[in-house]
């Protein structure tokens, strides 16, 4: 059986290469997540490694209001500067130095744009000398007040060079103000950046208050160590005298946590990369389970020969299980090459991206290898098992008799494929009303597979009549007549290769369905509530908010038909010991006129300097009411006590709390990060906008846009994950064009005598291929078709359950279905292309005598 089951597999190789491509694409998947996640994870700690490495001891504050990844940007309350002096008392230390080291500056390059950063922090450093790290490679180090050195990355983007005027934009000071640049840094190992690192160096006391805006403060004591003393006994020692309320580490644990803080939002990328590769091996699947189960058909008289001869059903079942190990060890063996190939490539764009960061080694770990031949070889040998005991169960003298296996009833398939379906509508209803035992996630990712699954088992049920219908559009023809009959001729084949394609369009659909209702949700709440006629923002391209110089608002209100400005300031802070987003406005009579705000309990139309607002669900969740003291800890400064003076109905606009304008000083960012000007009856937009444009010429990190630009502006994230999301999900749709090819080139092979029959009397080539044509176009058709009811069911189902969280609007991408459609219409017609040309290409003698 051995001996067989190889010359089997030999004689059959094409066509389980192409439905091990499945396979192949799903494992590079696997691998590819874990090949990128590993060397972008080395290469973080290679880069904290040589940022710290000249670092024995670090002194830092702890935290005011900590923060985790998807809260936003950790910041440290700054040290005094007095606190130097002491660390340098402490036996063992060698040198104490105080540094300025925060994120917020940015330069303003030769074209007159912000120079950005998508990921990599943009410091503001005070320059402390050359080191066997940093090397000065041109000009001098900054001595005057207006003279900065920047490293020579940051000088090759914003293309300037030593001597010129450059504007930089800073942490506490969002209005530009120009520098000389009087020298440009590099790094050991030639290297221009650390990271992809933008860093802009003052000298210490303008850095001290541009940065930190404080005097005399600094973020962190670096500490070296007397000979003799190690790195740890220091560390203890400053930690004991210095107390608890500092963070005292060794720079190997800095490092170390600074790049563990990187890898939590990798592997949250990484979750997203085998999410995406889960999808294609559930295609991948179908299109493996099809190619065995034709396989298996076709084998009916070799099979029946087998058992005739003394094979025994487990035999059988080993032979088919073997071929199916065989793909699988190929397939995995290619996916796992080509996984490595894609890691390294996004691993390289995502340095490019970054701004340069150095890549360590491309490797290869463990996790890669392990999960690309168990999933390779699972979902293979899962997939060929139900054609396997299909084949086990071939009585010998029936199928002799016949060289097809008969068409058996859909009754067991069709209960099936109801409970499966039922099972997973009951995991989305639990899922997606919150009734899932903290396992929301889960739930409904279980509630989408179920629902795949049992859909797909119900197609047969419904796919004879709606192909019919849908075959009807081509039957003016002869080969349209015929193709519409090979399509519902086997209900089975034609809804597992349909059920592959629908998988893809549902996903993609379902995507749309979410994200255009949220689009269109938020942009009529927004049209309905924002009163304003001009916004001032920013588009956000790395960690902080762009914001800008507070005294653009009292200029704009001084122009001639504006009637209110506000400017809003957001941070996140520790409000009753949680984590919550505060806000605060520059005239609180915004809340009222421009949002709409409406009063349920207290007053909102004034805030004193110790009294806070806050939205009706806020006050509710919290037990607070009017007159209820609430103490709220802000990125800087201590813990105060403000008194609860007013509750405002709450709605997606809305903040949690609204803290008075003064407290803005203490946020991370204490610029407003956004502007709202109403103008005054009659006003027009067109003539005071220009007016507003020409106050924010010193803040081009920002804008001022009409609201209905801004709403566009603010929505077109969506826009930008969906397209993304279409991207990855067209790995799908890849697999289910090999699925339809896969296929048809098998039914070709079946049906060679009836081919040649065709041929013989006056079936011509081209008619021929026009057969076949139409068949994979109606496939291809009702897949996507089916894809698109499908997802559009999953969507609103979830928007349904989102409306709380204000997604209110069901919005049916009714042109982007018809794309889909459109676009199954042409996957057929191409994959039709080598299944054609092999059943045009057939001898008709050949054919005709074949057995």
């Amino acid at each position: 059986m051995f001996r067989a089951t190889l010359k089997s597999l030999l004689a059959r190789k094409v066509r389980l290469i192409l439905s091990g491509l499945a396979v192949v694409l799903g494992v590079m998947f696997v691998s590819g997540a874990f090949v990128l996640t590993d060397t972008l994870g080395r290469s973080f700690d290679s880069v904290f490694a040589d940022g710290f490495s000249e670092i024995d001891v670090n002194v830092a504050a702890k935290p005011k209001v900590e923060l985790n990844e998807m809260e936003g940007e950790q910041t440290s309350a700054p040290l005094p500067a007095a606190l130097v002096d002491r660390v340098k008392q402490v036996p063992g230390v060698a040198s104490a130095t105080g540094i300025v080291n925060a994120d917020g500056a940015r330069v303003i390059g030769s074209n007159g744009k912000v120079v950005s950063s998508f990921g990599p922090p943009q410091l503001g450093e005070n320059w402390t000398g050359e080191s066997d790290l940093l090397q000065l490679r041109e000009g001098r180090a900054p001595q005057a007040e207006d003279e900065i050195v920047i490293n020579k990355s940051l000088a090759t983007t914003a293309k300037v060079q030593v001597g010129q005027k450059v504007g930089v934009l800073t942490a506490f000071e969002s209005k530009k103000r120009d520098f000389t640049l009087v020298g440009i840094a590099g790094y050991s190992g030639d290297r221009d950046s650390i990271g992809g690192v933008n860093e802009v160096f003052f000298t210490t006391p303008v850095a001290q208050r541009l940065m930190l805006g404080e005097p005399d403060t600094f973020s962190s004591i670096t500490v070296n160590a007397a000979n003799g003393v190690s790195d740890e006994k220091l560390r203890d020692d400053v930690a004991r005298t210095l107390g608890a309320d500092f963070d005292v580490k060794t720079g190997e644990q800095v490092a170390a946590d600074a790049s563990a803080s990187l890898k939590e939002g990798l592997s949250f990328f990484n979750k997203i990369l085998l999410g995406f590769a889960a999808v294609a091996l559930l295609v991948g699947t179908f299109l493996i389970l099809n190619t065995f189960s034709i396989i298996v058909a076709q084998r009916t008289r070799e099979l029946a020969l087998m058992r005739a001869i003394g094979a025994s059903g487990r035999q059988i079942i080993g032979s088919v299980v073997l071929e199916a190990i065989a793909v699988g060890l190929i397939a995995s063996v290619l996916g796992l090459a080509a996984g490595i190939g894609v890691g390294a490539l996004l691993a390289f764009l995502f340095g490019k991206l970054a701004g340069g960061l150095t890549l360590a080694g491309i490797g290869v770990p463990a996790a890669a290898v392990i999960g690309s031949f168990a999933v390779g070889l699972v979902i293979t040998v899962v997939a060929a098992l139900l054609p396997a005991l299909r084949a086990s169960r071939i009585p010998p003298i029936a199928a002799m008799q016949d060289v097809a296996t008969p068409d058996r009833p859909l009754t067991k398939i069709t209960v099936t494929g109801s409970v499966v379906t039922g099972i997973g509508a009951v995991l989305l209803f639990l899922g997606l009303s919150g009734n899932a035992g903290g396992q929301t996630l889960a739930t409904i990712l279980g509630g989408v597979l179920f629902a795949f699954i049992g859909v797909a088992l119900l197609t047969p049920l419904i796919s004879r009549p709606v192909v019919s219908l849908l075959g009807a559009i081509f039957s003016w023809s002869v080969p349209g007549k015929l193709g519409r009959l090979n399509s519902g001729r086997n209900p089975r084949r034609t809804a597992i290769t349909a059920a592959a394609l629908m998988v893809g369009i549902a996903l993609v659909t379902g995507v749309t369905v979410i994200l255009d209702s949220a689009k269109g949700s938020i942009s009529a709440l927004a049209q309905d509530t924002i009163k304003a006629q001009l916004v001032i923002s920013g588009q956000q391209g790395g960690p902080r908010p762009p914001s800008f110089d507070p005294g653009v608002l009292d200029k704009a209100k001084a122009l001639p038909g504006v009637q209110l400005v506000d400017g809003e300031y957001g941070d996140m802070a520790r409000v009753d010991g949680e984590s919550t987003w505060v806000a605060a406005s520059s005239d609180i009579a915004s809340l009222r006129q421009i949002f709409g705000a409406k009063a349920t309990a207290g007053d909102i139309d004034r805030l004193g300097p110790t009294q806070m607002l806050a939205s009706s669900d806020t006050a509710t969740s919290r037990g607070w009411s009017v007159g209820s003291t609430v103490n709220v800890q802000l990125t800087r400064g201590e813990v105060r006590t403000y008194t609860v003076s007013g509750i405002y109905e709450s709605s997606q606009l809305t903040n949690p709390v609204t803290l008075p304008p003064a407290a803005a000083k203490d946020f991370a960012i204490p610029q407003p990060i956004q502007g709202f000007i109403q103008l005054a009856p009659g006003a027009r937009v067109s003539d005071v906008q220009p007016q507003v444009e020409a106050l924010l010429a010193d803040s081009p990190e920002v804008s001022v846009a009409d609201r209905d630009a801004f709403i566009e502006q603010q929505t077109s994230s969506l826009d930008g994950l969906l397209t993304m999301i279409q991207i990855l999900l067209a790995l799908a749709i890849i697999i289910a064009v090999l699925g339809i090819i896969n296929t048809l080139a098998l039914s070709v092979l079946e049906r060679t005598r009836e081919l040649g029959l065709l041929r013989a009397i006056g079936l011509r080539r081209g008619q021929t291929m026009g057969m076949i044509t139409v068949e994979a176009v109606v496939i291809s058709v009702f897949g996507a078709l089916l894809g698109v009811v499908v997802g559009t069911g999953l969507g609103a189902a979830v928007v349904e359950a989102l409306k709380d969280e204000g997604i209110t609007d069901l919005i049916l991408p009714w042109g982007q279905m018809g794309v889909f459609l459109g676009l199954a219409a042409i996957i057929g017609v191409v994959a039709a292309v080598l299944p054609a040309i092999r059943a045009a290409r057939i001898n008709v003698l050949g054919a005709i005598a074949h057995d």
